[in-house]
């Protein structure tokens, strides 16, 4: 089967064209159920049981096709979720290495007797 891309008035390419099954919905199922209730032969009509067992799977049909749709949904909702979940483990990893090479550098100041600035801005002095 191809798929047929419609362009908008704008020039921007539409979402592709369903082709075949998917193509079908709720309105096309109650337009082939009107044309049968139509065309049936009035001396020997469709069997109730029949109707409600067409009724009964296109519901389960349209049940299926919404968790389909829902699922996809919370499967890319936890995609994101993972991808930032790594983002932040990513930055963690290098706040823990940025203090740790913090720490490293004001034992080896303390160490050598130097002075350094505070966060205030004053000025320390180390006694060796």
């Amino acid at each position: 089967m191809t798929t047929v891309t419609s362009t908008s008035a704008t020039g921007t390419a539409a979402a592709p064209a369903k082709t075949g099954w998917a193509s079908l919905g709720a309105t096309d199922f109650l337009k082939m159920l009107t044309a049968q209730l139509q065309n049936q032969d009035p001396t020997s009509p469709v069997d109730n049981t029949q109707m409600v067992a067409q009724l009964a799977q296109f519901s389960s049909l349209s049940n299926s096709t919404e968790m389909n749709s829902t699922l996809s949904a919370i499967s890319d909702k936890l995609d994101k979720l993972n991808t930032a979940s790594a983002s932040n483990a990513d930055v963690a990893a290098t706040l823990k290495t940025i203090s740790q090479q913090l720490a490293a550098i004001g034992a080896a100041q303390a160490a050598a007797g130097t002075t350094g600035t505070t966060a205030g801005g004053t000025t320390a002095t180390t006694a060796a």
